[in-house]
């Protein structure tokens, strides 16, 4: 074969350190709109953007020459600084050193979607904490308690 196809989806979740209260609903939309700028500057695409005040989900379309690590550190980054450079308020913005990404199939992206869409509906009844959590159990991805929020 002499080209390389590809298709990598990816929900990407990370919190805002020590999870504070930062994206106000103020900054959210100009966040939001942040980042997929990032991601396009970088050959990526958002499909979809959500969270709360302390936390965001991506649905994110990578090409295969992006890896997933790259594509974090750049948003995480750039963003950070943008938030702290933009809005007086945000002087001491940061994004937790970590992060999750689970891979999603083409045929889960409408319900993975509407999941990111409803963050503040789904955020009446779970904290962020549980929500992370669970969807580290789902995904049986390996965890120690102690380094979780580090």
């Amino acid at each position: 074969m002499s080209h390389t196809y590809a298709k990598l989806h990816y929900h990407c979740v990370f919190s805002t350190k020590d999870r504070r209260a930062f994206i106000k609903e103020s900054i959210r939309e100009r966040l939001y709109a942040y980042v997929g700028g990032i991601l396009r500057e970088n050959k990526s695409q958002m499909i979809a953007v959500g969270g709360t005040e302390n936390h965001i989900h991506l649905l994110v379309d990578l090409p295969a020459t992006v890896p997933v690590s790259d594509a974090m550190r750049l948003v995480k980054a750039n963003s950070s600084k943008w938030v702290r450079e933009t809005f007086a308020t945000h002087q001491s913005f940061a994004w937790q050193t970590g992060y999750a990404a689970f891979s999603v199939s083409s045929s889960a992206i409408p319900d993975v979607t509407c999941y990111i869409q409803r963050q503040a509906e789904h955020h009446r009844t779970a904290t962020f904490e549980e929500e992370f959590v669970e969807f580290l159990r789902r995904h049986q991805v390996e965890y120690d308690e102690r380094y979780l929020w580090g």
